[in-house]
Formats: structure tokens, sequence, C-alpha cells
């Protein structure tokens, strides 16, 4: 074995949502667009049926399969951000045309489910000290978007 990628489905919008998952996550790029060589009962020759893109350095392919599958909060993209504005900024880009969900949880206009989180979460969260954990997800239970200062200061025990 030596790869393993993600494929993403969509119903012909997947250059589409390839460039606007780039256009968010810094160091991101579209390394490929293939084009059908023959006809398939969702692209026509020449049409869009695969693109290869990078996402935080992670290889993906968005594939436009056709309208028989949708996407689930089953299956999400866990984004660490490096800072609040960063969350911000790319919840607010999500937020366009998508959905909040709860606990950093939020789909995308395409339906793709996110979880966009400090990057330090997992840290706190399997801290050994199971004080420090429960209050973590204690305050990540009460948040939409993921607030990072106030998670550090509940890992901390000081008030939020």
């Amino acid at each position: 074995m030596t790869a393993i990628s993600h494929c993403l489905w969509f119903d012909g919008e997947a250059e589409e949502a390839a460039r606007f998952y780039v256009s968010i996550v810094p160091n991101s790029r579209i390394d490929h667009v293939i084009p059908a060589m023959v006809d398939t009962p969702h692209v026509k020759l020449g049409e869009v049926l695969l693109v290869e893109f990078t996402l935080a350095g992670q290889p993906y392919a968005a594939l436009n399969g056709g309208p028989e599958f949708k996407f689930t909060p089953a299956v999400s993209v866990f984004l660490r951000c490096d800072s609040q504005a960063e969350i911000d900024r790319v919840w607010d880009a999500l937020a366009d045309g998508g959905q909040p969900m709860a606990c950093g949880w939020i789909t995308d206009r395409y339906g793709l489910a996110w979880q966009v989180v400090p990057n330090d979460i997992t840290d706190m969260l399997k801290d050994k000290d199971p004080a420090k954990s429960r209050r973590v997800m204690e305050a990540v239970m009460t948040m939409v978007k993921l607030d990072g200062p106030t998670l550090r200061r509940a890992y901390a025990g000081a008030d939020a």
C-alpha cells in the first residue's frame, strides 16, 4: 500500500467544491482536473469527472458521481486551526450556504460535514487529569462554533 486519500462524491459540483475548499484551507491547491474520456451515467465526454486536490497537505479527490449518494456527518473533515481568528475565518466561509450544527461541527453548502477545532483540542481531551478533560468537554457541549480561549480557560480550571 502506498497511500490513502479521500474521495468525495458530488453531483456535478466536484470542481466548484474543490476550488471552494482550497480557497479557505491554507496549504491547499488544485492538483489536476480530469475530464471524462467517455460518457458516463452522470458525466458526459469532456466534462469534469474527477478533481485531485490537496487540503492542508493531504490528498483528496472530488468525483462527479451523480445524485445517488449524499454526505452525512458520519464522515467529516477534521480541521485543526492554529488560532481563533483562523477558526472564525474558516467557519464563516463554511457557514455561507452551510449549516452550523453543534460542538464545532458544520456542514458546508455541498453537505460535507466539517469539525473546525482548535489545534490543541485533542491534547486537552486526552489529558491524564480527568477533571481537565471533563471541563473541556463540558464547555464544548455548550458551543456551536468552538471558542479556543474559552476551552483553554476551562482546561485550566479558570472561570469561562
